[in-house]
């Protein structure tokens, strides 16, 4: 079934701005972590300067990647996808255009208030209260937008794929606002409105679900519409995506606790923690699952097509991400992983195996029909790129493994009279190798993206006005 709508459909300008600044942060942000991943073999990297520091720039390095990358991969998918599927024009041009400028705004903040030092302290939480209301006030036109959208939606149906980003905006709006209570005492510095373990609680709720809602029920929106477009395939089960939703939705939120492992936090809360992370296994494996199984009959086409290449790694590295991480909230696993490089692992593995994955792959998917291109310029350079990311993600998370098991063996090696058997310097010693390959991995993986902007740069200067005014001006959307 083929639905006819009316030229000049879609507003494709917001989308175009969100999928090249995609790029544009993903370069910084990326390069930023090599930056930082080279302080740790090379420490004079600092300058001996206060805002050069690891401690400095780590969070903004987070913040560039987590928000700034990812949340404008998001932004840039779920407006794309939301006109697609309902077959209408977004509700507002002028509030989408808040939306992207305000968004970029809270980014600049971010680069300027986190290397002073200006900060929460707060894991993924770290911006300081005013750009946190206006990052809360950017957010909530943000969902104006997204709901007005399907609200007045031409068909009758919502595709599991807007669900999935649905969910995605109204938590993180509730995990953000609830978090971020605090008490101001000056224009750039603030106390949490929680204390103690009841602040750990809140923030580690936040900081997991930051994870669970922004980093995976975010994508996964993306990945129910870009994998079926790109191999050409029905979703194998559309059945299976709406309780993938469910299933998700309910169990991810629980999981937090296990951040809290032997700490202060009462051991029930603990517990509970630990067993719905283990229960999360079985949503997120159908959910990955249901990506693969999308490729029955078109496997033939990976030969070929790096773009789909991307998102089916992606949906490995998806579920091998979400593997590890029930098997790390195990307490008897997190005794040995907690506080190790083993964790940077983990969550490199997600970011850069599954989320930045991803996000390359929908953005190469969109950039020639957002412009009125056949296709990328370069086919190849997207096969470069799929090798350098490959290769930069496997030597990063493997060479965290090998660190964290190592550390995490000898900080809890001791002699028969019961004292260490070896120092906290001797453990980072031990470590440095790994951080060397971390750090050529991570480089691997930022060159990659140089390629991208390239290939994109290429694509866009290839089309002019009309052609890309002609993208919007769709008269046909095919059945999703």
């Amino acid at each position: 079934m083929s639905t006819a709508i009316s030229p000049t459909a879609y507003n494709y300008k917001v989308v175009r701005q969100f999928a090249i600044m995609t790029v544009v942060w993903g370069i910084l942000g990326m390069g930023l972590g090599v930056f930082i991943a080279s302080q740790l073999v090379w420490p004079e990297l600092n300058f001996g300067l206060a805002w050069t520091s690891f401690g400095r720039l780590r969070p903004l390095h987070t913040n560039l990647v987590i928000f700034a990358f990812g949340g404008c991969a998001l932004f840039a998918t779920s407006y794309y996808v939301v006109q697609r599927t309902c077959q209408t024009r977004l509700i507002s041009d002028s509030l989408a255009a808040f939306h992207f400028w305000g968004w970029q705004a809270v980014i600049i903040g971010a680069i300027v208030t986190l290397p002073l030092g200006y900060t929460t302290t707060k894991e993924y939480a770290e911006l300081e209260w005013p750009l946190a209301i206006l990052l809360a006030i950017v957010w909530v036109t943000y969902g104006l937008v997204f709901f007005g959208t399907i609200v007045k939606r031409k068909t009758k149906h919502i595709y599991v794929g807007n669900w999935f980003y649905g969910a995605f905006i109204v938590v993180t709006a509730m995990l953000h606002i609830v978090n971020h209570a605090s008490l101001p005492v000056s224009f750039f510095k603030s106390y949490s409105a929680y204390s103690g373990a009841t602040d750990a609680m809140i923030q580690w709720w936040y900081g997991h679900n930051a994870v669970g809602f922004f980093l995976t029920t975010g994508f996964l929106g993306m990945m129910y519409y870009f994998v079926p477009k790109q191999a050409e395939r029905p979703i194998y089960s559309y059945r299976l995506s709406i309780v993938h939703f469910w299933a998700l939705i309910t169990l991810y939120i629980w999981a937090g606790p296990h951040h809290l492992h032997y700490t202060a936090l009462p051991d029930w809360a603990q517990s509970l923690g630990m067993a719905m992370s283990i229960i999360l296994l079985a949503p997120s494996w159908g959910g990955m699952i249901n990506g693969m199984m999308t490729l029955s009959g078109a496997w033939h086409k990976l030969r070929t097509d790096p773009i789909l290449r991307f998102l089916v790694v992606s949906l490995a590295f998806y579920g091998m991400s979400t593997f590890e991480g029930p098997m790390m909230a195990i307490k008897t696993v997190n005794s040995l992983s907690h506080y190790t490089d083993w964790t940077i692992g983990h969550v490199h593995a997600g970011a850069l195996g599954w989320v930045a994955m991803i996000s390359i792959g929908a953005i190469y998917h969109m950039i020639p029909k957002l412009f009125g291109r056949a296709q990328m310029h370069s086919i190849g350079l997207i096969n470069t790129h799929f090798w350098l990311a490959t290769i930069g993600t496997v030597l990063y998370i493997a060479s965290m493994w090998v660190n964290g098991i190592t550390q995490g063996l000898m900080w809890r090696a001791i002699n028969d009279d019961g004292t260490l058997t070896y120092s906290f310097v001797e453990a980072l010693q031990a470590s440095h190798p790994g951080f060397i390959v971390r750090a050529l991995g991570g480089a691997f993986f930022a060159s990659g993206m140089l390629f991208m902007a390239y290939n994109v740069w290429r694509t866009v200067r290839a089309s002019n006005p009309a052609e890309a005014k002609a993208a919007e001006q769709i008269a046909v959307v095919g059945a999703h």
